[in-house]
């Protein structure tokens, strides 16, 4: 009795322990790859060319810039998206972001990226680099077209390289910036599965995309 006792309660720990690590966090989506490509529109992710975002926070700024170019990742046509950051007016990181987008659904899908890491003007090392369906990397959920609070998915699944998640917190917060003051914005959380205690709150506004990255704000905003 004793015996079937301890082994029903050792049963029920390890159910326990597995809902709380990754059963949560979304890992497989119903992304069919004939409808994933440059075509479509995520309200809270702009993937227009020439669309351009700039944050700032004391000296370090961060400007991110839809490319018109393309790249086939995974079988997948995706959009490029250049991420400069800089620190003093030095370069420290420049990142060549790999997006795709669900025609049938306008869900934003992160499909990888290529780092270069600056130290001096020179290329010090990659850190951070993946793409899907290299080196058991699958690609993750970057934005919902359709955000709901409580939605918990994974971005990138990057075995030992990048495991980043997010959770959707709000989907109507008011966040003011230097660029202006936007309304009904989604407030995400991304934390990572390799980096314990990283933990980055993120803010998105409809029609305008990312407006605020921890302490960094958006500055300057739009097309050409």
């Amino acid at each position: 009795m004793r015996q079937a006792l301890g082994l029903a309660l050792l049963l029920a720990g390890a159910a326990t322990l597995a809902s709380q690590t990754g059963k949560d966090w979304q890992s497989v989506f119903p992304a069919d790859k004939k409808t994933l490509g440059i075509k479509g529109s995520n309200p809270y992710f702009i993937l227009t060319p020439g669309y351009r975002l700039s944050f700032q926070h004391g000296k370090a700024a961060d400007a991110v810039t839809v490319l018109d170019r393309t790249k086939t990742i995974d079988g997948v046509e995706c959009r490029v998206v250049e991420d400069r950051e800089t620190s003093g007016g030095q370069l420290v990181e420049l990142t060549y972001d790999y997006y795709a987008i669900d025609s049938a659904t306008n869900d934003v899908y992160y499909m990888g990226e290529d780092v270069d890491v600056y130290k001096n003007g020179k290329v010090v090392g990659h850190e951070g680099a993946w793409l899907s369906g290299g080196k058991g990397a699958k690609f993750g959920l970057m934005m919902p077209a359709m955000p709901r609070p409580g939605q918990r998915f994974y971005q990138e699944q990057a075995p030992g390289v990048g495991m980043d998640r997010a959770e959707i917190v709000s989907v109507g917060e008011s966040v003011s910036t230097p660029a202006g003051k936007f309304e009904k914005c989604v407030h995400v959380l991304e934390t990572s599965a390799l980096e314990k205690g990283l933990a980055d709150h993120k803010w998105y506004a409809p029609g305008v995309g990312l407006v605020k990255d921890g302490e960094m704000v958006l500055v300057k905003g739009g097309g050409k």
